[in-house]
């Protein structure tokens, strides 16, 4: 089974949060793979200058809620240190989609498309946010368009990217679309997303996902663990990713 496109469209609705339903929680983990960072982040050291006076610095202890699920984004966060996590649900069932690392940035597609928060942001950590408030990004966007065009360019790269990993993965079998997610989602050496995330965004229940992982923890290309996937053998991973002879589909 091929992942959802559903979150190109219509988001589900986020009613029932304590209980996210596979719908909720594939639409979040999609759209958390196109916050910004590395180098598809929105702003330079040289734009952060040029914002300085625009830019509210907001610092948070770790477990704050730093914006709702559901509500509609009061403008854009850049995480300057600490890690945060994007969540869906709540208690028991609160998911984690996505960690956010010093350097991302989010709330500017939500901001733009008028998009209510597919999930909240908690911090993991001590952390310090630069925040850009919704008033303030639409005259940052009139007033420099050199700056307006590269975060345009941010957006519009990190939506084709996201398009691309969901277009890589039709026609495939579930063993190459997990070898493949794998990949993608490692950040050194080790995917830092529970099974539950990694089923919603492969459109699969978690039994079926958990029997590929065994198999490939069997041939020794990964190593799980709680919430982590450590990649053992990238390498061999990305055969698996390419293999012909793993293209005929497991029923999910």
């Amino acid at each position: 089974m091929t992942p959802s496109a559903r979150h190109a469209g219509t988001p589900p609705p986020l009613a029932g949060l304590a209980g996210p339903s596979a719908d909720q929680l594939r639409y979040a983990a999609w759209v958390a793979r196109c916050v910004g960072g590395g180098r598809h982040a929105p702003l330079s050291s040289r734009d952060l200058n040029v914002l300085a006076d625009t830019l509210r610095p907001v610092e948070v202890g770790a477990g704050s809620v730093v914006t709702t699920a559901g509500a509609a984004p009061d403008g854009v966060w850049l995480l300057r240190e600490g890690r945060a996590e994007l969540v869906v649900g709540s208690g028991v069932r609160q998911t984690v989609v996505r960690v956010l690392r010093a350097g991302d940035v989010d709330g500017d597609i939500q901001l733009l498309l008028g998009m209510a928060l597919p999930y909240a942001t908690r911090a993991l950590d001590p952390c310090t946010f630069l925040h850009l408030p919704a008033a303030d990004f639409s005259q940052v966007l009139d007033r420099h368009p050199a700056l307006a065009r590269r975060w345009l360019t941010s957006i519009a790269t990190r939506l084709a990217r996201a398009q691309a990993r969901l277009v890589a993965q039709l026609g495939a079998s579930l063993p190459q679309q997990t070898a493949r997610l794998l990949l993608a989602e490692a950040e050194d050496g080790a995917v830092h997303l529970p099974q539950r995330t990694l089923a919603a965004m492969l459109g699969v229940r978690r039994p079926s996902l958990n029997r590929v992982l065994k198999d490939f923890e069997q041939r020794a290309v990964l190593r799980l663990a709680y919430r982590t996937i450590h990649l053992t053998d990238p390498a061999g991973l990305r055969r698996l990713a390419a293999s012909a002879g793993s293209t005929r589909r497991r029923r999910p």
